[in-house]
């Protein structure tokens, strides 16, 4: 990673950071404000994040205010709109680089707004609202906001994950256990539903339960799938079951970037998605991806033919050489 000369000359007194989602992108911002405040401990640093991911920063030692930006509701976008007008903070970093989040930093009215430049951005249009910009060198996310964050005068002492206790939910097994999220944000990403009950069955072989965690509105979906315990949880939920489990099986999504945050050892499928930009980050969770697969963010309506590729003996197998059971 390179470090650039700092865009600014003196800390700031506030700040505030745009990272409005989704779970493992607000995850992969967490070192790079961590950074942010532990350079200018003085500064009052307010994270701007859409309501549904409000709990991943709960308690968050490095974060003085939570705004929740909720577009879905005029009543609550104007209370939002209302006091980003109000902060006019010295300092705005928007990490996710949308159109929408450059606007919501541009209402806060700040004195430097800093982000990631055309190359980088999602959507070119966002790096022209931006007073600097910042072209990183890295390849991995969490990579490219620590060098956004050291672009603002940050200092990269270390890398950490401040990750919320969570809260128990449900019934989890006392003896050893794997979590896994068979759900992703498109169907592409997933592994075959039926091959969940598979690997269930090879572990239960090793004295050792397959739970699934899904949200309540997806509970049903695994009905038919033998071997499974499935647990119902909200995000708090999910963050105290990843912290019980012995390993993880995880997807190209926030669950299993939850479990590489917080060390867990595992195994993550990847198939048409990039692991080297959006991998688990830390080297506790081996990845797996099909020989030949292209990288493709297209959001198809089906299970992608690497995924299937990937067999549950394989998963099995490679899953308890990370857990150090093999």
């Amino acid at each position: 990673m390179r470090i650039r000369k700092p865009l600014l000359t003196g800390p700031p007194r506030t700040v505030m950071v745009v990272r409005l989602g989704a779970m493992g992108d607000v995850l992969h911002a967490l070192p790079a404000v961590a950074c942010l405040k532990r350079s200018f401990p003085d500064c009052r640093l307010t994270w701007v994040i859409a309501p549904r991911w409000v709990p991943l920063l709960d308690a968050n030692p490095y974060v003085d205010e939570v705004l929740p930006f909720n577009r879905k509701s005029l009543r609550d976008l104007r209370r939002a709109v209302h006091a980003l007008r109000a902060l006019k903070p010295d300092l705005a970093v928007d990490f996710q680089g949308l159109i929408q989040s450059a606007v919501v930093a541009r209402l806060a009215r700040p004195r430097r707004l800093v982000g990631f430049g055309k190359k980088a951005v999602r959507e070119r249009l966002a790096a022209g609202l931006y007073k600097a910009h910042v072209e990183p060198y890295a390849t991995h996310v969490v990579d490219r906001n620590l060098e956004l964050a050291a672009a603002c005068g940050a200092r990269l002492e270390r890398i950490e994950f401040p990750i919320p206790a969570g809260a128990s939910e449900g019934q989890l097994p006392e003896a050893p256990f794997v979590l896994a999220s068979p759900f992703a944000g498109w169907p592409g990403k997933q592994w075959p539903l039926n091959y969940y009950g598979e690997l269930a069955k090879l572990l239960a072989e090793r004295q050792i339960t397959l739970v699934t965690n899904v949200a309540p509105e997806r509970a049903t979906e695994l009905s038919g799938i033998p071997n499974l315990q499935t647990h119902v949880s909200s995000l708090a939920g999910l963050i105290d079951a990843t912290r019980r489990a012995a390993g993880i099986v995880g997807l190209d999504s926030g669950p299993m970037h939850l479990a590489a945050a917080l060390s867990k050892p595992g195994v993550a499928l990847y198939g048409p998605t990039d692991p080297v930009r959006n991998g688990p980050y830390g080297g506790t969770i081996r990845m797996l991806r099909a020989p030949g697969v292209q990288t493709s963010w297209k959001r198809t309506g089906e299970v992608h033919w690497s995924m299937q590729a990937l067999e549950p003996q394989h998963v099995f197998h490679t899953l308890l050489e990370a857990m150090g059971i093999a």
